[in-house]
């Protein structure tokens, strides 16, 4: 099984949900990444690219691979912090 995704990892819960507030409004995905994110795919807009089940912490992973596609979910606290978290596409074969 394999996903594409993107994320914005912040180390706040409510600036996270702030920024996921502002997405919601019609702020742009990747601009929010760009400016907010503290993982270095921030500056490619948060893209992840294609992984595999597993690659990811867990926590992530179950939202990658169970949550719907192309919507935000978050704030998702992780070890490294509070994620949003889009789906772009999922391959279940």
């Amino acid at each position: 099984m394999r996903a594409s995704a993107r994320h914005i990892l912040v180390t706040d819960e409510d600036l996270c949900q702030e920024i996921k507030n502002n997405i919601e409004s019609g702020v742009d995905f990747t601009e929010m990444a760009e400016k907010h994110s503290v993982c270095p795919s921030g500056t490619r807009g948060g893209e992840l690219g294609i992984f595999r089940r597993g690659m990811m912490v867990k926590e992530f992973d179950e939202v990658v691979f169970t949550r719907s596609l192309k919507i935000i979910h978050g704030p998702i606290k992780t070890a490294f912090g509070f994620h949003l978290i889009e789906i772009m596409d999922r391959d279940v074969s």
